[in-house]
């Protein structure tokens, strides 16, 4: 587990955490397995019916640390940024994450894959790939079309052009906003709240593959 990344339980919810606000939460190898093995186990552990992603100070996340990447050595295993963007597709627990500041990269393209996303209107989001000669992952060349129409998702993708959280909205990437510092009460609020149902119990729907019961003390929680 990386100190960089910080798992709470409690209820029923799995708070996670991104904890390197001196490096605008980079995310390193080592980040990558904690928060794959975070997603999984809360999907595993039949205890846990809500996962929440956030990041601490200023960003949500600044994408990957490439002298982190480039230091790391290559094994024969699955490497740790597949195994988080195979335990989010496959999880079945309802993800909800609060993004605030830069959203870079995978910061931006991992909601893609959030059943909500909370932004507050410090949020700018930007996929700059191309200017690091590198390939969009997540499936976001596939899903950000569908998402946002083929103009915009080359705007984003080609052009690596940022947007903020009211665009975000617009498209459909962001579900709910707030005014900036503004997360930290719905954050607490989710925390007290009474979670979706694990599947299989009485009262669940099944929304894209994932059991969320939509209670009205989580609704009342969301700005509308």
């Amino acid at each position: 587990m990386s100190e960089h990344v910080r798992v709470e339980r409690s209820g029923g919810v799995c708070a996670i955490t991104l904890n390197r606000p001196e490096r605008r939460n980079a995310i390193t190898v080592d980040m990558y397995g904690a928060l794959a093995d975070a997603v999984a186990e809360s999907f595993e552990d039949g205890e846990t019916r809500l996962i929440t992603i956030r990041g601490e100070g200023q960003d949500f996340a600044a994408g990957n640390d490439l002298a982190d990447f480039l230091q790391a050595q290559r094994t024969d295993e699955e490497i740790p940024v597949w195994r988080l963007l195979r335990a989010l597709a496959e999880c079945e627990i309802p993800i909800v994450a609060a993004v605030h500041g830069n959203c870079v990269g995978i910061g931006t393209t991992m909601l893609l894959h959030c059943d909500l996303v909370i932004a507050d209107d410090s949020a700018r989001f930007s996929m700059p790939f191309v200017d690091l000669a590198l390939v969009p992952e997540a499936a976001s060349s596939m899903l950000f079309p569908r998402l946002a129409g083929r103009r915009r998702a080359a705007r984003y993708l080609l052009l690596a052009e940022p947007f903020g959280a009211e665009e975000a909205q617009a498209i459909g990437l962001v579900s709910h906003r707030v005014p900036a510092g503004g997360l930290d009460a719905i954050h607490r609020g989710i925390g007290r709240s009474e979670p979706a149902r694990r599947s299989g119990t009485s009262g669940a729907e099944d929304v894209g593959g994932r059991q969320w019961s939509s209670p009205a003390t989580v609704k009342s929680i969301l700005p509308r």
